[in-house]
């Protein structure tokens, strides 16, 4: 059998075990198979193509591999300023319309309108809890709990 199938195979072995356990070494270790398999090929012979396999595969285990953990690692982007508001329920202070209102959001009072712009007969009474859907510049749209 041609040296290239073979490295094929176990790189088709080794992408299947990758997908069953996601550890993203095996992976790793799949592509350099492949790079094997390029260097048979190329009809290198079986040393250069065991040198390009732990080439290959000790670049993508010591390089590749802890830069893919870590950026799985990191943690959420910490939304701040006006964007952490989108999502919190507010209080309305001021009768909201889809031109004017004044809500408290946080401790904080801001002017609101109601974020469905297209329904006019949309008035949210004082007293309601909305939620903060959009902040556009010193104004933030909001909608009615249900």
């Amino acid at each position: 059998m041609l040296a290239w199938i073979v490295w094929l195979i176990v790189a088709a072995v080794l992408g299947v075990a990758e997908l069953v356990t996601m550890t993203f070494a095996l992976g790793l270790i799949a592509v350099a198979a492949c790079v094997a398999a390029a260097a048979a090929a190329l009809h290198l012979g079986l040393p250069f193509q065991v040198l390009a396999f732990v080439i290959a595969a000790g670049a993508g285990l010591g390089v590749v591999l802890p830069v893919a953990r870590r950026h799985l690692k990191q943690p959420p982007l910490l939304r701040t300023g006006p964007a952490a508001l989108v999502g919190q329920p507010a209080r309305v202070l001021e009768e909201v319309t889809v031109h004017s209102g004044r809500v408290r959001i946080g401790g904080e009072e801001w002017s609101a309108r109601s974020y469905d712009d297209t329904d006019e007969t949309l008035v949210i009474p004082v007293g309601r809890t909305v939620d903060v859907m959009q902040i556009k510049g010193a104004t933030a749209l909001v909608y009615p709990r249900e």
